[in-house]
């Protein structure tokens, strides 16, 4: 079963970030539970490899595309520029 309200907040957010900028995942949990943010991020992660198989966001660590269910570590998420198409990688 999708999370929508995780998947519509991220959409959220980053379109209002725009296009070449990116949002903290946290930033996601937070919106959605200021007090219990942490518990979410696991949905806020799942969520964003969801969008990202869809092409509709894309996931970077340090400024390059990688992989949201494989990476580690801290990750930033945002729309894909007009011309990035939807390559996951």
């Amino acid at each position: 079963m999708k999370a929508v309200p995780v998947h519509a907040e991220i959409l959220r957010l980053a379109a209002g970030r725009g296009a070449g900028k990116s949002i903290c995942p946290s930033e996601v949990a937070r919106a959605l539970s200021p007090h219990g943010w942490r518990d979410l991020m696991p949905a806020v992660r799942e969520a964003a490899a969801e969008l990202q198989d869809e092409g509709l966001i894309q996931v970077t660590q340090g400024g390059v595309k990688v992989d949201a269910r494989s990476v580690r570590g801290p990750v930033r998420l945002g729309l894909p520029l007009p011309n990035q198409g939807s390559s996951n990688q």
